[in-house]
């Protein structure tokens, strides 16, 4: 089955060696996405200390960013937001991020929402409370 990789202009750079996503058949595969800004560090809604720590965040302002590049990584690869068929989230504070991003979840979703699973981890690779990982059909 042919295969094709995807990369976002508006989305924010991967912080490692792989593509925003691949394309197999009608199905399209996100990496990991986290709240970043393309072409800086800057992670909207954390105030880091000097070295790197996490004094503070917002977990509504990361999850509205994330799910901005989401949304930019399935246009620039053929599909939209209304073709997401499943989501794995992964929250680093559970007990007090998980009643805030499920708010903004349903307001995101109101019509027909995909499948989802949450999980909470104990970090990510970057400073940040949230990632997705998306499939999506083109």
């Amino acid at each position: 089955m042919q295969q094709e990789k995807f990369d976002s202009g508006k989305a924010p750079e991967p912080v490692g060696l792989y593509p925003h996503a691949r394309r197999v058949g009608d199905l399209l595969f996100l990496s990991g996405v986290g709240p970043r800004e393309r072409g800086t560090k800057k992670i909207p809604g954390v105030t880091l200390d000097d070295k790197g720590n996490i004094l503070s965040y917002d977990i509504a302002e990361q999850c509205h960013s994330v799910f901005r590049n989401v949304k930019y990584i399935l246009e620039d690869a053929g599909s939209s937001w209304e073709k997401i068929i499943d989501v794995t989230v992964f929250l680093t504070n559970m007990k007090d991020d998980f009643k805030v991003y499920n708010k903004l979840w349903a307001e995101y979703f109101s019509g027909n929402p995909p499948c989802r699973t949450t999980v909470e981890i104990n970090c990510l690779p970057t400073p940040i409370a949230i990632e997705l990982k998306v499939i999506a059909t083109v």
